[in-house]
């Protein structure tokens, strides 16, 4: 199952080109996605993998436990940090220079993904109905990215073939993190490590949420596609305590 959502990850970012290239006026559909994503790992992060991890760490190992939980979060937050340095915005840049800041987008991505495969093919294990969670925040997030790929890629270039190529690329690449995963899974049976791997995502979850979509949705000069998105992320979570 861990594979298979790593798999179906990927194909937002495939939604993501397909309307870039379909539709010129998909600013509601974006502004949408971003705000139905950032509540959705809100919820999810205040009523799931928070208490989880509390129980995990804090009260199984004490101090000792919230320092590694700390610190483990801290190093989600930095591995993205540092990933997302080399994914810039399309600012509409001179034809020259965005073949290559769509390179360097897509190098960052692969990497963003394949680190992402691996925590989300971890949280499944763990949990499937978590996983299934935080799957839905992550692809979400996953749309506007596969459009800045694809827009950058495309006017750079104006070749069609070229640009899908690099689109499958980054799609399969959160497979591969999932595939890495399983290859370690002796190693993810450790329950301090299964736990490591939870904080982590947290931490990737806290810097996705408050540095990147927050300030778009911040940006927002509408706000009614942006309290659609909301609502409907905060109620999707709430019906899911009752499952």
């Amino acid at each position: 199952m861990g594979l298979l959502i790593t798999l179906v990850l990927g194909v937002f970012i495939i939604v993501g080109a397909v309307i870039t290239f379909a539709s010129r006026n998909n600013e509601r559909f974006v502004e949408f996605s971003i705000s139905l994503a950032f509540s959705v790992m809100i919820m999810l992060m205040l009523v799931d993998l928070i208490p989880e991890i509390r129980e995990t760490f804090v009260i199984k190992y004490d101090i000792k436990g919230l320092i590694i939980a700390l610190i483990s979060i801290v190093a989600g937050i930095i591995i993205l940090k540092i990933l997302d340095i080399f994914i810039p915005e399309h600012d509409g840049k001179k034809k020259e220079e965005l073949n290559h800041i769509g390179l360097i987008s897509s190098i960052a991505l692969v990497l963003h993904n394949i680190v992402e495969g691996m925590a989300v093919y971890s949280a499944v294990n763990n949990s499937l109905k978590t996983g299934l969670l935080i799957s839905i925040g992550v692809g979400l997030h996953n749309i506007p990215l596969g459009m800045v790929i694809t827009s950058t890629f495309y006017k750079a270039s104006n070749d069609k073939q070229k640009t899908w190529l690099i689109i499958a690329m980054v799609s399969l690449s959160t497979f591969v993190g999932g595939l890495i995963t399983m290859f370690l899974g002796g190693l993810l049976t450790s329950e301090l490590l299964s736990g490591i791997l939870l904080c982590i995502t947290l931490g990737m979850l806290i810097y996705i949420s408050i540095f990147e979509l927050l300030p778009r949705i911040m940006e927002m000069k509408k706000k009614r596609n942006a309290i659609i998105g909301i609502s409907l992320g905060i109620i999707l979570i709430l019906i899911t305590l009752f499952i």
